[in-house]
């Protein structure tokens, strides 16, 4: 059996040659994936429809986006340009997690190959994330009763502050972000489980607290994880101030992923960030999710 992995070439978004997000990422991994064996062919999205974006977007916000008409503050805050491209790769990459929800509910383990657009909220997005997609993907199966108990792990090294924000009054969606204190967003929300972690952590400290959170996660009665698994925690990454290697990031991802799967419990993995100073290592770091998932099968 092999690992479902979801994947679209418009994950890629026409954003100018100098802009600072890693754009080309999404492709090269793709790549990598298939030119490592790791999977054959990929699962194909359709974009997401708007009432699937209303589950966790407002309907004037979803509007504002698709028309072009965002307030330019809004436009600045979430940091790509209010193009055809983006908000096509934005429908597309939404879709993609939902679909990709959907295939772990058949296979026990599924991922994204985008995703993890944590920092978008129900009025507006931020931070490179114009709509929440593990948020979107979370209410669809909840609304269609394919979960009823949701946890989201976060490990990004920001704060998912915009899913404890859309969860915050919701209790079938429990948010754990464990992410730098020091980091952005500046103002945190308040998630069901933070732990902020100190500038310069590195790899035994990070995954002593790890273990020791997700064996307190493992007393409650989840029956779906989400898994955003944010490379931007590495040593090397321009936007992060830990430092975990590249084993770390694999011990990481292979805890966490065994650890729901062992149990039955439905895993739908998806990137979160990474800004390596080396592409070519960013989109490695990227696969050790995907690498991860694919033992298991």
């Amino acid at each position: 059996m092999e690992l479902a992995v979801v994947n679209h070439e418009d994950y890629f978004a026409k954003i100018g040659d100098d802009h600072k997000f890693p754009i080309n990422k999404f492709g090269e991994l793709a790549n990598l994936l298939k030119k490592e064996k790791i999977i054959k062919e990929f699962y194909t999205p359709y974009p997401c429809s708007d009432e699937t974006l209303r589950r966790a977007h407002s309907e004037n916000y979803i509007k504002n986006v698709k028309n072009k008409t965002l307030d330019l503050a809004i436009i600045k805050k979430i940091g790509f340009p209010l193009v055809d491209s983006v908000i096509q790769r934005s429908l597309v990459a939404t879709g993609g997690t939902v679909l990709a929800s959907k295939l772990a509910i058949d296979c026990g383990l599924a991922c994204n190959t985008a995703g993890g657009s944590h920092h978008a909220n129900y009025e507006g997005g931020a931070g490179y994330c114009v709509f929440n997609d593990v948020a979107v993907a979370a209410k669809y199966l909840l609304d269609r009763e394919l979960a009823s108990r949701i946890l989201i792990v976060d490990l990004d090294v920001h704060q998912g502050n915009g899913n404890s924000d859309i969860f915050k009054d919701n209790r079938n969606v429990f948010t754990f972000s464990m992410h730098s204190k020091s980091n952005y967003p500046a103002k945190k929300s308040i998630s069901d489980l933070d732990v902020e972690l100190d500038d310069n952590m590195e790899d035994k400290e990070y995954i002593k607290i790890l273990k020791f959170y997700l064996n307190q996660l493992n007393q409650e009665n989840f029956d779906y994880a989400f898994y955003i698994a944010g490379v931007d925690v590495h040593f090397n990454d321009r936007l992060g101030k830990l430092k975990i290697s590249d084993d770390g990031i694999r011990e990481r991802d292979e805890l966490v992923t065994e650890n729901f799967f062992s149990k039955g419990i439905p895993v739908c993995g998806v990137l979160g960030g990474g800004y390596n100073k080396d592409f070519n290592k960013l989109v490695e770091l990227h696969s050790i999710l995907h690498q991860s998932c694919a033992k298991l099968i």
